[in-house]
C-alpha cells in the first residue's frame, strides 16, 4: 500500500470505518480476492469440507487494527516469518462466527421493576 493509502485507512478507522467499506480500491481489491477463491467461503472448504458461496473478505488483521494492511490481500506472520493470507472469502454465516462481538444483543434494563413471571 501507498503512504496515501494507508492515511486514508487510518482516517477511515478514526472517523468512519463505512466509508473504507465504500472506497473503489476497496471494492476493487474485494472482487479480487473474490475471484482468487473463485467465489467459494474459504472456512467452509477447510473446516467443514462443504462449498458454499462466499459473499464476504475477511480481514484476518483487522481493518481497526492493521490499517496498513487494509489492502493487502498476503502478509508476513511476524512469529513464523511465513506468508499468509491476510483477506479471505468468507460466506456471511463463517463471517459472523469470525465477529461474535458484532453479533451480541444489547440487554436494556426494565421499564419497570414490575414483571410478569
Amino acid at each position: 500500500m501507498t503512504e496515501s493509502e494507508i492515511a486514508y485507512a487510518w482516517w477511515c478507522v478514526q472517523n468512519n470505518p463505512h466509508r473504507f467499506y465504500q472506497w473503489s480500491k476497496w471494492l476493487s481489491k474485494r472482487a479480487e480476492v473474490l475471484a482468487l477463491d473463485r467465489y467459494e467461503c474459504q472456512r467452509c472448504r477447510e473446516v467443514y469440507h462443504r462449498y458454499r458461496k462466499a459473499d464476504t473478505v475477511h480481514h484476518v488483521n483487522h481493518l481497526k487494527d492493521r490499517p496498513d494492511l487494509a489492502l493487502e490481500i498476503w502478509y508476513k506472520d511476524p512469529v513464523t516469518h511465513t506468508k499468509r493470507r491476510n483477506l479471505v472469502s468468507l460466506c456471511s454465516s463463517c463471517h459472523d462466527e469470525e465477529h461474535p462481538e458484532k453479533l451480541r444483543r444489547k440487554i436494556s434494563e426494565p421499564i419497570t421493576e414490575e414483571r410478569w413471571d
